[in-house]
């Protein structure tokens, strides 16, 4: 989910466990988007005695999480303005202008031989999805294409492209030159079989990163993707595309958040000429439109998808609008290739009234047209289960129709057609919950089978007969299925068990795709766990359940997305737990949207999940790798003092809640931010502080067991509008640092574009034991930019001297009151002044979003952005990169490693690492996690 998210967790007996006390739109990271005001706020958390899946979103939490973190990450990029058009593409320019420093390569850590196994049987603790059938995975997969000799191509969310030539698996990347890796959707050229990249992910979540157009690589089986390849000029930038579709007379058309547009292709095109705009449902809401700094612009041309009449390649239909509605939302078509469109107003089951996020498909032959559509209704009413309308079919092929609904809900979601949500109805959870995020329509391309259709949601679904029966042939998981036997999860010799249950592919489809290899078909899905196949004609077994699925995640592709990352050495553990037996020196963990806890060994085979459900911050001891703290989401913290591996002393581990070796410890905070952040004391990791609407301190170190063992030692005021009243809106924090008897905390509230605050208090331990608070940056301060506080850190050799990092863009990209200019700040007197550390000319730090800051031991200063590493040596006032090889992701967490080298979280391509420019003897490597 963007933060993304499933709440994959074992849920035994819950129920949902997030409210929405209201539900707004979300903004994009797009030109002329002005933020609309998001509104939900969690009620209520169980902490946990003995329901594993209430404190990691149960039933009804997978939606209310999602749109949590939607709102919250793009908050940190926009407040408290918009983000205009160029602010990426200058950014890249920027960065890869600056030198290089030193000459070390990163080096991926998570790409491992056999990949990332969410379902290995050692992990099978309590708060694991083990089992579940996902088996291998990787990141959210946004666009897929195949061709009928084995070519598939694989459009990662913030990872770029990836190539197999061998029907899946064995993955090259091929996209990491470009300057956004950002993907939107993939398509093979008719005839050529050139490939086509739009870039800038659509799905309307919280890291739908905008793109930087639409890319064309003319030899796809053995190139790789760069600038040059780009189709047309800037006029796509800061934008982002839904789907590329050919017509076979020689043109292309897109679907994007600013209407749909076309271009030539073929032998006698010219690439260099600019995309040519072809209809907006609300023009003048466009950039350079007369209303294009209203309110809500960016959402009045969302175009979610375009369908070309395969017997008229004249004939174009557009549809969608707004998740939440709108006036733009709806039917449209030319018959004229785009010289007039007129809106159409279906008719029979569909709603003309209620149209949101639609894909369109029509089967081979034209004769029949599908549709899927998510309702406004539903997404505006928060106490539905869904926000799915449904599935229809135009049999005539007419876009007026007569529609007839062939899926709703309730026929997709029952135990007739083997879906696991079943389980679900009553209680907050039904298919299509997140139709507003993940959907797919898929029609069989052979023009004999034209009643035969796949639909993604959070489940995969078949219809052999256009739609009056259903079979769930990728089931949201294993679990409660009579194939799956709790009996063999952990033998109680110790030795790994299985269940009876087939491979499923992991939940939230985003894309599909058929291609051919070896002489045979193949479906291909992107979902949120990466990429599975199974034979076009597959099997299924007496649960409508498919037998036949293959996970293609076979480490060979990294498109992992990563939260945090945490790192501690191997000396301090057992030695004989299953895989950390074999590597280096230590362990590292990380927090992954939607595919949970993640556990390494560099060097080991694989890498293994040892939580369930997403991931969001990690703390690991760095004297002892098994010591970990990993966050669920809302700054649900869990401690494990065994990598979270029970082993056969602990055989019910999985089952029994009094034989876990996990422990649910998050503080009694109900206002933390999506990812909220947690550290160690840099110099005695037994002390920690979090962060929620409060600050929590204790000292028990990773030997805590209940969240009533944190001590509140400050509560953040309620923020200031641009007026100068009180803000309604909660102050939470959004960075901190520890060290020793002082910390640091960087917090919003309102954290959103309108009345957005910011502030940093800093915080003394007294002689009794008190924690004395001073705001060192008020909500009205000048001292740094107006803009979200991404990053904070006290040097480890002087509590006196201080750093902060902002997120966003300066003046020239972002609208709104004192947005202000600059990334990096210090202060050398405890926070009574501050000064900017950007640089000027040639050595001038980015105008990139930043996200964290680590201080070597030498003072040398390392920032994580949202487009590489950049790092300025002691006593240096110019900025460079941090060593080669790092592909341009976005950058969310830093760590020094006990082993001397330097750890970056990134959001798309897994975790990375690099030698410290720093001799280890002079870096801080002792205590715990790094600033935040």
């Amino acid at each position: 989910m963007h933060f993304g998210t499933r709440r994959r967790m074992l849920v035994l007996a819950t129920a949902a466990v997030l409210v929405l006390s209201a539900i707004g739109a979300v903004s994009l990271l797009a030109g002329s988007s002005q933020a609309i005001n998001s509104g939900y706020k969690m009620v209520h958390r169980d902490f946990a005695t003995n329901s594993p899946g209430t404190e990691n979103g149960g039933a009804g939490g997978e939606s209310a999480e999602l749109l949590a973190s939607a709102s919250q990450f793009a908050e940190a990029r926009t407040a408290p303005g918009i983000v205009a058009p160029g602010a990426y593409g200058a950014a890249y320019s920027e960065l890869t202008a600056l030198p290089t420093f030193g000459g070390n390569t990163w080096s991926d850590v998570t790409k491992t031989p056999r990949g990332y196994d969410a379902d290995d049987p050692d992990y099978r603790d309590w708060y694991s999805n083990s089992s579940g059938g996902s088996g291998l995975v990787t990141g959210r997969i946004t666009g897929l294409a195949a061709d009928d000799s084995g070519h598939v191509y694989a459009a990662s969310a913030v990872g770029g492209v990836w190539r197999s030539s061998t029907g899946g698996g064995n993955w090259t990347p091929i996209a990491d030159s470009l300057p956004s890796l950002s993907s939107g959707d993939l398509q093979l050229e008719p005839s050529t079989g050139a490939l086509w990249y739009a870039t800038g992910e659509a799905n309307t979540g919280s890291t739908s990163y905008v793109g930087s157009g639409v890319y064309r690589l003319a030899n796809p089986t053995g190139g790789s993707f760069s600038p040059s390849n780009r189709v047309g000029g800037n006029e796509l930038e800061s934008s982002t595309i839904n789907a590329i579709r050919f017509a076979n007379n020689g043109k292309v058309w897109i679907a994007t958040l600013r209407g749909v547009y076309w271009h030539k292709y073929g032998p006698n095109a010219d690439y260099s000429t600019a995309w040519q705009f072809s209809f907006a449902p609300n023009e003048s809401y466009l950039p350079g439109g007369a209303n294009a700094g209203a309110q809500g612009a960016a959402y009045k041309n969302i175009v979610s998808d375009v369908a070309i009449d395969p017997n008229n390649p004249d004939h174009i239909l557009a549809g969608g609008g707004w998740k939440g509605g709108g006036p733009g939302n709806g039917f449209y078509e030319t018959t004229n290739g785009g010289e007039t469109w007129r809106k159409i107003d279906p008719l029979g089951g569909l709603d003309a009234t209620d149209i949101g996020t639609i894909t369109l498909a029509y089967s081979a032959n034209g004769k029949k047209l599908y549709a899927m559509n998510q309702s406004p209704r539903r997404w505006n009413n928060v106490n539905l289960d869904t926000v799915l309308d449904g599935v229809y079919v135009s049999s005539n092929g007419a876009l007026a129709g007569p529609w007839n609904k062939i899926a709703s809900p309730a026929n997709l979601g029952n135990a007739e057609s083997g879906s696991a949500l079943a389980q679900w109805f009553g209680i907050g959870y039904r298919p299509g919950i997140q139709a507003w995020y993940n959907q797919f329509l898929l029609a069989d391309p052979r023009p004999s089978k034209a009643d035969h259709v796949f639909v993604g949601l959070e489940e995969v679904y078949e219809s052999q007969d256009a739609g009056s029966h259903w079979a769930t042939i990728g089931p949201y998981w294993n679990f409660y299925f009579r194939c799956w036997n709790k009996d063999v999860l952990y033998p109680p010799n110790g030795t790994s068990g299985a269940n009876g249950c087939p491979q499923s592919t992991h939940s939230d489809q985003h894309t599909a795709s058929v291609g051919t290899y070896n002489g045979k078909q193949y479906l291909y899905v992107g979902n949120d766990g990466s990429i599975y196949r199974r034979p076009l004609d597959g099997k299924v077994n007496g649960n409508n359940n498919a037998t036949d699925w293959e996970s293609l995640n076979d480490g060979t592709i990294d498109a992992l997305q990563y939260y945090a990352v945490g790192v501690g050495s191997v000396a301090g553990t057992d030695g004989s737990r299953p895989d950390i037996d074999t590597g280096d020196n230590v362990l590292v963990s990380g927090g992954l949207q939607d595919n949970g806890g993640s556990l390494l060994r560099p060097g080991a085979p694989k890498m293994v999940s040892n939580f369930g459900g997403d991931g969001g911050d990690v703390l690991v001891d760095p004297n002892d790798g098994c010591n970990i703290v990993q966050e669920y989401v809302f700054l649900s913290m869990r401690v494990t003092q065994t990598c979270a591996n029970p082993g056969p002393e602990h055989p019910n581990a999985f089952l029994d809640f009094s034989d876990r070796t996990t422990f649910a410890i998050a503080p009694p905070d109900v206002n933390a931010r999506f990812i909220a952040p947690f550290v160690g004391d840099g110099k005695d990791v037994n002390n920690w502080l979090a962060g929620g609407n409060s600050l929590w301190y204790q000292t028990k170190g990773f030997g805590i067991r209940s969240g009533s063992e944190w001590s509140k030692i400050y509560t953040f005021r309620n923020g200031r509008t641009a007026g100068g009243s009180v803000s309604s809106s909660i102050g939470v924090a959004t960075a901190l640092a520890l060290s020793a008897d002082t910390a640091l905390a960087g917090w919003c509230g309102s954290c959103q574009n309108q009345g957005f605050t910011r502030g940093v208090v800093l915080l003394t331990k007294q002689a009794d034991g008190t924690w004395a608070a001073k705001e060192v940056v008020t909500p009205d301060s000048t001292a740094i930019p107006n803009r979200y506080v991404g990053g904070v850190a006290i040097d480890p050799a002087n509590s006196d001297h201080l750093y902060v990092v902002l997120n966003g863009f300066s003046r020239t990209f972002t609208e709104g009151p004192g947005a202000g200019i600059g990334h990096v700040y210090e202060s050398t007197d405890r926070g009574q002044t501050w000064h900017s550390l950007d640089g000027t000319g040639s050595g001038r730090f980015p105008d990139v979003p930043s996200n964290r800051i680590l201080i070597l031991g030498d003072g040398s200063i390392v920032v994580a952005t949202d487009l590489g590493v950049v790092y300025r040596p002691a006593g240096s006032t110019s900025w460079t990169r941090l060593g080669t090889g790092l592909p341009l992701s976005v950058m969310l967490d830093l760590e020094l490693g006990p082993d001397g080298n330097i750890y970056v979280a990134s959001y798309g391509r897994g975790i990375w690492r690099i030698q410290s420019p720093v001799a280890a003897a002079t870096t801080a490597t002792t205590g715990g996690k790094k600033s935040r």
